[in-house]
């Protein structure tokens, strides 16, 4: 098996669970990955296959999968920073844009 390029650490406390681990093995997937200035951390996979996205991060628990549908993560309030990456990995997955930005 070939070396990660990529890895990070987990800035979040052992409440937030354990992240998950992302292996790019299968090509029919996008990864993004994010981190603010506070140290908060998201990663976005896209299934090209399935035509379904998700959303992780430490602050809303590791384990717990956020749906993104239309290039938003549902029940989920995002800062500027978060909805431009989010719209960026949407944007990079399937080719369209759908910004939707909070505290404009």
């Amino acid at each position: 098996m070939e070396s990660p390029f990529f890895a990070m650490r987990n800035n979040h406390c052992n409440d937030c669970g354990e992240p998950p681990v992302f292996r790019n093995t299968d090509s029919s997937r996008y990864y993004g990955y994010f981190e603010n200035s506070l140290g908060e951390q998201w990663v976005f996979v896209y299934d090209r296959e399935r035509n379904k996205a998700e959303l992780r991060g430490g602050d809303a628990g590791w384990q717990t999968p956020i749906p993104v549908i239309d290039g938003v993560a549902t029940g989920l309030r995002l800062g500027q920073d978060e909805a431009r990456w989010l719209d960026a990995c949407w944007h990079a997955a399937t080719g369209e844009r759908q910004l939707r930005l909070v505290n404009q």
